[in-house]
């Protein structure tokens, strides 16, 4: 994950607003989960991380879960598997889709299925956090 352009981290209006928040962070990389986890949460959100997409359909946080970060390819059910999980179960939880592994194609079917944005790593802090605010706000206009 890059800096951003302005070289710290600050808590915007947005981020005290939305700091009950719960983003769920589901990836196979220990190292991306807790990045994420350590970037959300200094600018005031809550970040829960999953190591599977079946953890994190086992949780006792998914009904509270109001933005999904996913990795796309991981062990088991996969990013755009879980996506139509969630859809076919009726749970709207606006879907961040990030990658390594990224191709028009993955990119275009996550879009066209509902994913708020779809992030090819390594991504900067600012396109995550923007990425984020898009989702709760999309959250709250579904709600």
């Amino acid at each position: 994950m890059k800096k951003s352009s302005r070289g710290k981290r600050t808590k915007s209006k947005e981020g005290e607003r939305d700091s009950q928040a719960l983003i769920a962070i589901v990836d196979d990389e220990e190292s991306v989960r807790e990045a994420l986890q350590s970037l959300l949460k200094s600018v005031g959100f809550r970040a829960e991380g999953f190591a599977s997409a079946e953890d994190f359909l086992q949780s006792a946080l998914l009904p509270g879960t109001t933005c999904l970060i996913l990795d796309v390819r991981m062990p088991g059910m996969g990013g755009l598997e879980l996506q139509r999980q969630l859809a076919a179960d009726q749970r709207r939880i606006p879907i961040i889709f990030i990658t390594a592994h990224g191709d028009e194609d993955t990119r275009a079917r996550a879009l066209q299925a509902g994913a708020v944005d779809f992030l090819a790593k390594p991504f900067s802090e600012d396109a995550l956090l923007t990425a984020v605010h898009s989702a709760l706000e999309q959250g709250r206009e579904e709600a």
